[in-house]
């Protein structure tokens, strides 16, 4: 791990002191930016996504800003797919199978991370949802939820989803555009375009799409 620079790791170790105060601090994470014009992040806050690649995303803008992460109950996360959508792995924790544990080590995590990304291990109560809230605003963290959340701060969708790279039987897969569509309580969902993954393998805003040529098939000779 390379060195943090004097005035960086000063920040670091007083939001970890914060939060094992408890001091309930709230803020705006850092986001990718073909996320951050429909949602950022807030501490204190749940998010339902129902895709591993949306949540990969929107845990990669607080983690290239600096911020810690963690990951629970996702044992097939794939690293490398992960470093791909700019996760950084050197402050990544990542419990791969909590089982019914899966609530108190999420809580766990949240008083040292910013953001927990988990995919509960069963159907979460009202109660269970409350709770952890209330530690996340005391703690100053994040939750991303693979799956429903009961009374999401929003729930962000993949609407619409095609692959580019296939000809007709030939070729193959190189980027992912989707239509993102976030839900906040009763207002209107918002709507985006990415490249999820685009051809470089990154999160980027989707352009419009490349038309190509249809595969002829000729006779040799």
């Amino acid at each position: 791990m390379t060195a943090l620079p004097a005035a960086d790791r000063i920040q670091e170790l007083q939001q970890r002191v914060q939060r094992m105060q408890g001091a309930g601090v709230t803020r705006t994470l850092d986001s990718l930016p073909a996320l951050g014009e429909v949602l950022r992040l807030r501490t204190g806050g749940a998010y339902a996504v129902d895709s591993p690649s949306l949540a990969l995303a929107l845990m990669a803008g607080p983690s290239q800003a600096g911020e810690w992460c963690a990951v629970v109950g996702v044992p097939e996360l794939g690293l490398e797919a992960a470093a791909g959508f700019g996760v950084a792995l050197e402050r990544t924790i990542v419990v791969p199978s909590p089982g019914e544990h899966w609530l108190s080590v999420t809580a766990g995590l949240a008083d040292v991370v910013s953001v927990v990304l988990v995919r509960p291990a069963s159907p979460v109560s009202e109660h269970q949802a409350e709770r952890l809230r209330a530690r996340l605003r005391q703690k100053d963290a994040a939750l991303i939820c693979w799956g429903s959340w009961p009374r999401s701060d929003a729930t962000v969708s993949v609407l619409t989803s095609s692959w580019t790279g296939l000809g007709q039987g030939h070729g193959h897969l190189q980027g992912r555009s989707v239509e993102v569509g976030v839900r906040r309580g009763g207002a209107p969902v918002r709507r985006t375009s990415l490249w999820l993954p685009g051809v470089d393998a990154r999160v980027s805003a989707a352009g419009p799409a490349v038309q190509r040529a249809p595969l002829t098939a000729v006779r040799a000779g």
